[in-house]
């Protein structure tokens, strides 16, 4: 017999982003060392709900992959505990005060278990960096 056979809701609306601009390189394949950024943790009790990530650029960046990380919630010191979800070109941005720059989003649509964590590296170093905010919700 199935555990749920009802839809599962968020109870409330859940948005977390990175503290600080995203822009340093990070060449690991396992999320064990270098430069790493937080940028969602699930409800500790009841785990939460990620329907996208989006990457705003904050000025003049040369063109870089983002990759986008799922962790148990221990250290992410041992590769066993990371996973890498998904990765997302982020094309080269040329500030510019007329025009806005290109934003650019990823589709998560996944349940987090409790105290489980989304952390995003990129692939080569940006001057100005980026801001990553992550839209979801808490059971």
């Amino acid at each position: 017999m199935a555990g749920n056979i009802q839809p599962i809701y968020s109870r409330i609306g859940d948005i977390q982003w990175s503290t600080s601009a995203v822009l340093t390189s990070n060449a690991t394949t396992d999320l064990t060392s270098g430069t790493t950024y937080l940028v969602f943790t699930a409800d500790s009790t009841n785990g939460g709900y990620v329907q996208k990530i989006r990457f705003r650029p904050l000025g003049t960046n040369v063109a870089t992959v983002a990759r986008v990380w799922i962790n148990n919630g221990s250290t992410t010191g041992t590769a066993a505990n990371n996973i890498q979800w998904d990765d997302i070109t982020l094309a080269a941005t040329t500030a510019n005060v007329a025009a806005s720059l290109a934003t650019s989003e990823l589709a998560l649509n996944f349940a987090l278990p409790p105290g489980y964590t989304i952390y995003v590296t990129l692939g080569t170093t940006v001057a100005a960096g980026y801001a990553v905010t992550v839209i979801g919700g808490k059971y």
